[in-house]
């Protein structure tokens, strides 16, 4: 109504506007010539702008016409696997270092972000590139991209990483990797709670120093063992080489440590050769426990250093095998600690000095999931078998306190039993011969099952077997609140045997708090014991403990130090005089 009263008024006010224009007296008729003409003048000049107006228009709508119907009749580029099968050759390759957060996004474009960004220095590009497992002009290679990606992902300070391509012509791709920063400056403080103990830690890390790599840190940290100030530094690939380097030094309360390694690892599973010299020396006080209880502490000074060098042909038929080389030392000395109480015996000290030779066989079998281990992000399964054996000589013609001969293997295994569902199965065992007579060997044997019921929910199992025989006198498996029977006080049981078995329900939300963290829980069942041994057989066998529990899990996706927070109520099924009814962990681990 309003529109028609509107154009009305119009209709009405130019009737008005010719009934006041009627009443004009007539011009003279060379006036009203002379008008007509200019009339007719300005009117061409009009008409003239007006079309020279409009023809960039129509040139330009034309030229945008064009484009969208070239777009559109552009086809969309190939898959990588129809790349690589087209024999596709890497041309270009770009990266796209990001910054933490993206303020493209609404949701991130807030000001502590904008903050955030302004005051992290991003990773730099060459350092991206010298991760890169392909270049220009290399046959396009899918394995290549995802082991890349895996490398990639593998570094803390590195929240994202897309391999995309770009643009395909004359048989050639351009490739863009983009990454895109985790926060990488950790907080110095820290609180965990585990076993009925409190442990804390102050200080500061840096993951990614200047946008470089390295991961330098100094801090404080305090648990029932010792207290002490310790500075690190790492860097994978130090100064542009391959070369990887790792120092640090800690001053504790009851010793000192100190490690050093220079290597050139098996990077990549086509890497040929790998090379380095690493050494650790460290002074501390070791505690025997009974039941969650201190009973005798002695000292224990270790020296360890290895020299070594390997050699592959790479990865051949789906298999890598590697030999590698070396010599190796270990020293061990052992003393009793004045002031402290004393363990009945104590082990002999020990020298070995001599070369060993090692082999290793890894089948290359990944797979990628979702929600297994961690909350919303990429997670990679190594299913393919692995393989390696480790022989060593000890002579005393070296230096070494007796001759012996020392070995480690391990194995481990994936499998898929039905679509969905994933095995993992490992196994280990290292020790000596020495004299005749084996010396301090261990067996380990682990089970993982990971069956999902939904993109939400998971059911989680697991169960190893640790057996200790000919141990050196002190020498135990424990168990207990800080290594997997969350229910009961840390070292609650010791002895040479050790079973434990574990079922979660754990639960995976789409939460993502202020796009920092990542949340999830879990409802928990442990069932473990450790027995056999000399203290074992002065008290009463070691009976089989219990405990259910439930628990909060937060991980803090964006940062470097993006851990899996644990927050759990677990209560022990199996009690005791003076034992908690309800143990409270807080603790940061690896993984769910």
């Amino acid at each position: 109504m309003k529109q028609g009263r509107a154009s009305r008024r119009i209709r009405s006010q130019g009737g008005l506007h010719r009934q006041l224009a009627a009443p004009e007296p007539a011009l003279p008729l060379e006036t009203r010539v002379r008008a007509r003409a200019v009339a007719r003048r300005v009117a061409l000049v009009v008409a003239l702008g007006t079309a020279s107006m409009a023809l960039p228009a129509r040139l330009l709508a034309a030229d945008s016409a064009a484009q969208t119907a070239g777009q559109s009749a552009r086809p969309a580029l190939p898959s990588w696997t129809e790349l690589q099968s087209a024999g596709a050759r890497v041309g270009r390759v770009t990266v796209v270092a990001q910054d933490v957060f993206d303020t493209s996004d609404p949701e991130e474009d807030r000001w502590l972000f904008r903050w955030a960004n302004r005051l992290h220095l991003q990773t730099r590009p060459e350092v991206i590139e010298r991760a890169l497992l392909f270049k220009t002009g290399d046959v396009l290679s899918l394995r290549l991209l995802e082991e890349t990606e895996r490398l990639l992902r593998s570094n803390r300070y590195l929240y994202d990483v897309r391999i995309v391509p770009v643009a395909w012509r004359d048989g050639v791709v351009d490739i863009e990797v983009r990454t895109q920063d985790t926060w990488s400056l950790e907080p110095g403080l820290g609180v965990a709670r585990s076993g009925g103990t409190n442990s804390s830690s102050f200080g500061l890390r840096e993951h990614n120093l200047l946008g470089t790599g390295t991961s330098a840190s100094l801090g404080f940290s305090k648990n029932v063992d010792r207290s002490g100030t310790e500075f690190s530094l790492f860097n994978e690939r130090a100064f542009g080489s391959a070369a990887t380097i790792g120092f640090s030094y800690a001053n504790n309360s009851d010793g000192r440590r100190s490690t050093v390694s220079v290597q050139k690892p098996f990077m990549a599973l086509d890497t040929r050769w790998a090379a380095g010299v690493s050494a650790l020396q460290d002074d501390r006080i070791e505690g025997v426990y009974e039941r969650g209880e201190l009973v005798s502490e002695y000292r224990h000074r270790q020296q360890w250093a290895e020299l070594q060098g390997g050699w592959s042909r790479g990865l051949q038929d789906g298999w890598v095998q590697r030999t590698t080389v070396g010599l190796a030392l270990r020293d061990d000395e052992y003393g009793l600690q004045p002031g402290r109480p004393a363990p009945p015996q104590l082990a002999a000290d020990r020298r070995q000095l001599g070369p060993f030779v090692r082999q290793d066989w890894i089948e290359d079998r990944v797979l990628r999931e979702v929600n297994r281990n961690l909350v919303g992000k990429p997670e990679f399964f190594a299913l393919g078998m692995a393989a390696s054996v480790r022989l060593g000589w000890a002579a005393q013609s070296l230096g070494s306190s007796r001759d012996a001969l020392t070995f480690d293997a391990s194995i481990s295994r994936g499998f898929e039993p039905t679509a969905g569902d994933m095995l993992v199965a490992a196994a280990r065992v290292s020790g000596q011969r020495a004299e005749g007579a084996p010396v301090q060997q261990r067996w380990h044997a682990q089970l993982q099952y990971y069956r999902p019921q939904g993109p939400r929910w998971l059911f989680y199992g697991a169960a190893s077997v640790d057996l200790l025989a000919h141990p050196d006198p002190n020498e135990t498996l424990q168990l207990g609140g800080d290594n997997g029977l969350r229910g009961y006080p840390l070292r609650y049981q010791s002895g040479l045997r050790r079973a434990l078995f574990t079922a979660e329900e754990r639960f995976y939300t789409d939460l993502f708090p202020w796009r920092l963290f990542r949340l999830g829980g879990a409802a928990f069942v442990d069932v473990g014991r450790a027995w056999g041994g000399v203290q074992a057989t002065a008290a009463a066998p070691a009976p089989w403990l219990s405990n259910a529990g439930a628990g909060l899990r937060i991980v803090s996706a964006r940062a470097a130090f993006s851990n899996v927070v644990h927050v759990d109520l677990a209560v022990p099924l199996n009690t005791s005089a003076g034992m908690k009814k309800v143990q409270i962990l807080v603790k940061t681990k690896a993984s769910f």
